[in-house]
């Protein structure tokens, strides 16, 4: 495997291997009829029944009947129809939002909800509309943090936002994944994919940390790395939306990382290949993460709109405004620590 590269964010490149595909729809199969949309949508269709199917029982009140079933059967197969029939929609990215809905957010909230217990603060400082870019720590060893971030903003944001992730290249050169993170919306972490998204008033978010917060060793647990040159804080200048602060507690103690097989790294491609107490001792197996209690809490919004067109372009203000972003972080992240009972409850 290729020697992985990040793209630096605050580069103004296009994406290498990776140009933004125009947006479509497919066209249903010849011969195949429309397929209606899913139920609880408008023009969703009331599922067949027999004769007195579903009447409430006496007193008025609705008990378990075939009638929630079979709509959810229906819903089903309607959807299924759609994606052998390609009757569904992306956009120029790639994002399948009813893909993301109905599947990949139901397969990681049982993860969300039961395993990490992720508990979310501030996510009123999220914007309702237009758009805002999300800075967060990382780590954990492997990328889940991004994940638990984006189901936290879908299932809190009392709008229903979407979070659509900036990631490294190196995510979009695995077979599957790279498919997969398309479809939930993720793009490569370069700056003019990112103000795209911004100027069309979408919630991005970004971990400027990259392979060197989620790669730091077991003892520098929460303390942040360095957060490059401010292609982020520019990225946001120019497309005048805010910023908005992000400090995630529980990822750092998933897969608690007490060693770096350089050798291997090199020879996978990998930017660092983790040893930790359960892996790679115990094969499968310690590749399961620890069932830490999660917290994730979003800062206050620093304005940028207030700022002349000039401003992305001034090195002293991106260092500035870089440098306050990740210390609000910090100081929120020694804020929780202190304040958590346990690293498991």
């Amino acid at each position: 495997m290729a020697d992985a590269k990040v793209i630096p964010f605050d580069e103004d490149r296009s994406r290498a291997g990776g140009a933004a595909r125009p947006a479509r729809r497919r066209a249903p199969a010849a011969g195949t009829a429309a397929v209606s949309a899913l139920p609880g949508q408008q023009d969703a269709p009331e599922p067949w029944r027999e004769p007195g199917d579903g009447a409430a029982p006496s007193g008025g009140q609705e008990g378990p009947e075939r009638g929630g079933w079979d709509r959810r059967i229906a819903g089903g197969l309607a959807f299924l129809r759609r994606r052998v029939t390609g009757e569904y929609d992306v956009d120029e990215f790639g994002y399948d939002e009813e893909l993301t809905d109905q599947v990949l957010m139901s397969l990681l909230r049982p993860v969300y909800e039961k395993y990490f217990r992720v508990e979310v603060k501030g996510i009123e400082n999220i914007p309702a509309e237009g758009g805002a870019l999300i800075v967060s720590n990382h780590s954990g060893t492997l990328p889940l943090d991004g994940l638990m971030l984006q189901v936290a903003v879908h299932d809190n944001h009392p709008a229903g936002r979407h979070l659509r992730l900036l990631a490294a290249d190196l995510v979009f050169m695995l077979p599957v994944v790279n498919e997969l993170a398309r479809k939930a919306g993720h793009t490569l972490a370069c700056a003019e994919d990112a103000e795209r998204l911004l100027r069309q008033g979408e919630v991005v978010g970004v971990m400027p940390e990259g392979f060197k917060g989620i790669g730091k060793p077991f003892g520098e647990r929460y303390k942040l790395q360095r957060f490059g040159r401010g292609g982020f804080v520019s990225t946001a200048l120019r497309a005048g939306v805010p910023i908005v602060p992000c400090s995630i507690v529980g990822a750092e103690e998933i897969y608690p990382m007490i060693g770096n097989s350089k050798t291997l790294a090199r020879l996978l491609g990998f930017p660092y290949f983790p040893i930790t107490p359960t892996f790679p001792w115990l094969g499968p197996l310690g590749a399961v993460p620890l069932p830490t209690k999660w917290t994730i809490q979003f800062g206050e919004p620093i304005p940028t709109s207030g700022y002349p067109v000039e401003a992305a372009e001034d090195p002293m203000l991106m260092f500035n405004l870089t440098d306050q972003v990740r210390e609000q972080i910090q100081h929120t992240l020694y804020r929780l620590l202190v304040r958590r009972r346990s690293v498991f409850f």
